[in-house]
């Protein structure tokens, strides 16, 4: 597979295509809160555990709701409610098309953001995987900016979505989409506010912040939709 200087670069900065081509899975620790939890009735993460697979949208968040001893399952496209043990509470398959009409105009339950946050987590803290991936079509439109074509296996937010990267360093400012299980008209903006890195010194974004996307294509500074706050991240080798 042959990738544009961009992607290449990208992947470089972090960690290198070896580290990715490697990987098992990422390990988040992560607070998250904003308007879209609110308008939804849903509690804000404070430092909630991520497990993801580097490969595949198989992710589980812990604790998805008010209850500590329940974790949401992302396992494809469905989703599922774990306790402690891994017993299932409840699960949901083909979880996107619950989202078209009714209830979830207004509030979701943890099923519902079982499904939003962990396949969303899954595409912005697996973003190097994803430049390698065979299934996304990517293509750079100028230097530092990218779009990808998303297939109906992998849950994302909208099919088609854009990149823009530093073209200095390789590491991500922006990323574009449509949040359309919220709304078809909720266009915005996954702006990095900061990077750090790890005990390993491998990069990553660690502060994100979710605004309404500008007719020019240039974020709102407010409402902010999602304030995404990463307090540690790991990728774990296969052996």
């Amino acid at each position: 597979m042959t990738l544009k200087v961009t992607a290449e670069k990208a992947i470089a900065a972090y960690g290198g295509r070896e580290l990715w081509q490697n990987a098992k899975r990422v390990e988040v620790e992560m607070s998250a809160s904003g308007l879209a939890f609110t308008l939804k009735g849903r509690p804000f993460f404070h430092h909630a555990k991520m497990v993801l697979d580097a490969h595949r949208p198989f992710t589980s968040l812990t604790p998805i709701g008010r209850n500590p001893a329940v974790r949401g399952v992302l396992d494809g496209l469905d989703v599922r409610l774990e306790d402690e043990q891994g017993k299932v509470i409840a699960d949901r398959r083909n979880a996107r098309d619950y989202f078209k009409i009714g209830r979830r105009l207004f509030w979701w339950d943890d099923l519902d953001m079982s499904y939003f946050a962990n396949y969303a987590s899954w595409n912005y803290f697996t973003l190097p995987a994803l430049l390698m991936s065979e299934e996304i079509l990517w293509k750079e439109l100028e230097p530092g900016f990218l779009e990808a074509q998303f297939p109906d296996a992998i849950p994302t937010h909208s099919r088609v979505q854009q990149f823009r990267f530093d073209l200095q360093t390789g590491l991500l400012i922006q990323h574009d989409y449509t949040a359309q299980i919220i709304s078809p008209l909720a266009i915005a903006s996954n702006v990095v506010l900061q990077h750090a890195k790890n005990s390993t010194g491998l990069v990553y974004p660690s502060i994100r912040r979710v605004t309404p996307k500008g007719p020019k294509g240039k974020p709102f500074g407010a409402p902010v939709l999602i304030r995404l706050d990463i307090h540690d991240y790991r990728v774990i080798i296969s052996h």
